[in-house]
């Protein structure tokens, strides 16, 4: 089920008015929402709901236990145990075939007959991120950082939301799990929310499926039959496509929560418009990369060491992020390229190196962004070959001009624009039309969402992250 269709719409207001119904019970709210969200994630594949169901028992049996033991040693035993179910169930559905696959390739280049089973594993949507919920809940319990979980429906309810549910934000417990405990009390309002979700449906039905089917994809596909114009631009709508649809997904989803009630952390912070690269990834991604900072990179000892001890961390640090996004070596490379980068970075200019100002932070913008888009070419290409094809294709390509078009381009360029639009665009929309009437509210973005269902290609492609 994807947000912009009609059947999430008939889902959604069947969600409010069951919440509506249920007003005076919090409790049968939660029990409401949990039941909903199950109901969103069965329609992917109904026997992952038992995955599901058993990460947020294994999550919420692991927090009691934490509380009830003592000793030092036990309390990191439990988390131990813990992390370790995680990341075994992850690593079987996600990587399991990726390695049968590279072990037998390795058996074959040893001139040994393939002895590994392939099984074809099924990759359940949203795994990484219940899973990355249910470590950190467990990591922070023991940490002091957030208070038990003692009713199963609240954590249920915290692996399971549907808005986050199969590509995030990942939402921290100590976020979340309080806003479980009491009836909210905020009032988002319509306009904030609906600003959010119009812009999100924007970026998504028209930029990022416009730009995926009339540019992206046929080149990324056959690169070989395109010049060098194609080919660079290609790069640059694949850079403005995975922007506007992973942030698009976020905005939708944050905007769902806040109109049932609930506040989630931005994830997106015009990431283009960086001067380096640890300021791009405190911009992209920011809840997998927050993640990562605080339980793999500062464990490892973040940056309490000299230069190449903090760029050894930051190195296994992007390369667990790069194989978190897929069980493939182009996504190793991906990671293995932004750990050298950030590594390189720290040598030369150390920790609390200043951003550059003036023209030296627009030459540098301009450096970054075209660092960001060479590892996206790797990041989309589907395999190694493809990517060096398309990089000897724009060396040696001929300057013709096929598959762009002026309004492509223009998508390109609004992405682009974007990036350095007032950051507080959403807020500054919501309160201009914060004086209109409710009815009028909603009849403009009921029309704003028809239109841009009018003019978006036909179908709704899935989000691109739905695949980590």
């Amino acid at each position: 089920m994807l947000f912009p269709t009609t059947a999430f719409l008939i889902f959604f207001v069947a969600v409010t008015i069951g919440l509506a119904t249920l007003q005076r019970s919090y409790e049968a709210q939660k029990i409401w929402l949990v039941a909903a969200s199950y109901f969103f994630y069965a329609q992917w594949n109904w026997r992952f709901c038992f995955l599901l169901a058993f990460s947020s028992t294994v999550t919420y049996i692991a927090g009691l236990a934490l509380e009830r033991v003592r000793t030092q040693r036990s309390r990191k035993r439990v988390v131990a145990a813990t992390v370790t179910v995680h990341l075994l169930t992850l690593g079987f559905f996600k990587y399991f075939d990726f390695f049968v696959e590279s072990g037998n390739g390795l058996l074959r280049a040893l001139g040994v007959p393939e002895a590994l089973p392939f099984i074809e594993v099924i990759l359940p949507v949203g795994i990484s991120f219940f899973t990355f919920h249910g470590i950190s809940y467990v990591v922070d319990v023991y940490r002091g950082d957030v208070a038990v979980c003692r009713r199963l429906t609240d954590m249920l309810l915290y692996l399971a939301f549907f808005p986050q549910l199969v590509a995030g934000p990942i939402v921290r417990a100590a976020k979340f799990l309080p806003q479980l405990y009491r009836r909210p009390e905020r009032d988002f309002g319509l306009a904030w929310p609906l600003a959010l979700i119009v812009g999100g449906l924007f970026k998504k039905v028209v930029m990022a499926n416009f730009l995926a089917t009339g540019l992206v994809d046929p080149i990324f596909d056959d690169p070989i039959h395109y010049g060098t114009p194609d080919l660079l631009l290609g790069i640059y709508g694949y850079a403005v496509q995975i922007y506007c649809d992973f942030s698009a997904y976020t905005d939708i989803a944050i905007g769902i929560a806040a109109l049932l009630g609930f506040e989630f952390p931005p994830n997106f912070n015009q990431p283009y418009r960086a001067s380096s690269l640890r300021d791009f990834w405190r911009r992209w991604h920011i809840s997998l990369s927050s993640w990562l900072r605080d339980y793999l990179y500062k464990p490892l000892g973040g940056s309490r060491g000299g230069a190449l001890f903090t760029a050894r961390n930051l190195m296994v640090t992007m390369l667990l992020g790069g194989i978190w996004h897929g069980a493939a070596w182009k996504f190793v490379f991906w990671g293995v390229l932004h750990g050298l980068g950030l590594g390189v970075e720290r040598i030369l200019f150390g920790r609390g190196h200043a951003e550059p100002r003036g023209w030296a932070k627009g030459v540098s913008t301009i450096v970054v962004f075209h660092f960001v888009c060479f590892g996206w070419l790797f990041f989309r290409a589907d395999s190694f070959d493809t990517a060096w094809l398309y990089l000897q294709m724009m060396a040696q390509g001929s300057p013709s001009l096929v598959q762009a078009t002026p309004f492509t381009i223009g998508l390109i360029v609004l992405g682009m624009a974007l990036q350095f639009a007032p950051p507080d665009m959403h807020r500054r929309v919501a309160a201009w039309v914060l004086a209109w009437p409710e009815w009028a509210l909603g009849a403009a973005s009921g029309t704003l969402v028809l239109a841009i269902d009018a003019v978006g290609p036909d179908g709704v492609a899935p989000f691109i992250y739905f695949q980590f």
